[in-house]
């Protein structure tokens, strides 16, 4: 065959194999892949876990200010209204005076009736809140609707992350609880993680709240993505953001991208960083977690060698030939 139909038969073949190999590789979005806004995804959680109503629970404590209504079975002439003291306490005809703040309705009943028994033979009590003493607790940092709340009755985390109108997109996945004693003697600090809460269903986080109590819901922090990608460069931690989630921010990996080789080099204080290897096929099989971002992690995506080859002999391929280095 002569010299000049072998240049133009071996264009078309390297087209040819080129198309068939590059099918299917690129994935510039992985929104598919799970990759849904972080904040949207635990707004929907909080709706789908927030108790209907705002009634108080069982659990609430009694306290200054709250108005109580007391009474006895079958006994009417006992029957009261009282208002507890700004020390706790309040006064019950037979009974006499009563510590009832820090109870519950049903502790300060058989508190009630043991004292009338004195009196009466086995006396059925019934303590029922008629107003509940209003309380302030403050939300504050990324949600909607940032604020102080005078709120009645026991309120739980998720019914204020509520009242603020849930969280924005800048919301990192854990937020702070600042508690102050009454006295003001001392201050604890509590921290949950709202993944923890929202997603794996730890309701036992939902922790009910006291007055003054400061809710804080901090920004997440910043990671870098580099190497093959779309659009390389800083993102903003949101909520719990994973390494398919990071990528999917840069706008994907591109042609030249080694999934298998993805490494994060993490700051841990040190003069040395970790660095943790990833396989980004593996974590789409489900054979490897998807491991969250930490603040200032960098995430580089590299080139595999003979994809960047491919790639760069496919630009120089021209309409009936082709040259690739000099003398060609």
């Amino acid at each position: 065959m002569p010299m000049g139909s072998k240049r133009k038969i071996l264009p078309s073949v390297l087209v040819l194999l080129l198309l068939v190999s590059c099918a299917g590789v690129r994935e510039a979005d992985v929104n598919r892949y799970g990759a849904e806004a972080p904040a949207l995804r635990l707004n929907r959680a909080l709706a789908e876990h927030l108790p209907p109503g705002t009634g108080v629970s069982e659990d609430y404590r009694i306290g200054p200010e709250d108005l109580l209504e007391i009474s006895v079975f079958q006994i009417d002439e006992l029957k009261t209204d009282t208002r507890v003291s700004s020390l706790g306490e309040i006064n019950v005809p037979l009974a006499g005076r009563v510590k009832a703040a820090g109870l519950t309705a049903g502790q300060l009943e058989t508190l009630l009736a043991g004292r009338l028994r004195d009196y009466l033979e086995e006396p059925v009590v019934n303590v029922f809140i008629k107003e509940y003493r209003s309380r302030n607790i403050t939300v504050l940092g990324a949600v909607k609707n940032p604020q102080v709340f005078s709120v009645t009755g026991r309120r739980h985390l998720l019914d204020m992350l509520s009242a603020a109108g849930g969280l924005t997109d800048e919301a990192s996945s854990l937020c702070s609880i600042q508690r102050t004693a009454e006295d003001g003697s001392s201050r604890q600090l509590i921290t949950i993680d709202l993944n923890e809460l929202l997603i794996g269903g730890r309701m036992e986080l939902n922790i009910p709240l006291e007055a003054g109590d400061v809710i804080n819901v901090p920004e997440g922090g910043v990671f870098f993505v580099d190497g093959a990608v779309e659009s390389p460069g800083s993102f903003r931690i949101k909520n719990g953001t994973t390494v398919t989630q990071a990528i999917s921010m840069a706008k994907g990996m591109n042609y030249e991208a080694e999934k298998d080789g993805i490494r994060i080099y993490r700051d841990t204080g040190k003069p040395e960083k970790e660095i943790i290897k990833v396989d980004y096929d593996m974590i789409l099989a489900g054979k490897e977690q998807d491991p969250p971002v930490r603040n200032n992690d960098v995430i580089i995506v590299p080139k595999n060698g003979f994809r960047e080859f491919f790639k760069n002999l496919r630009s120089s391929i021209y309409t009936g030939f082709f040259s690739i280095g000099k003398g060609m």
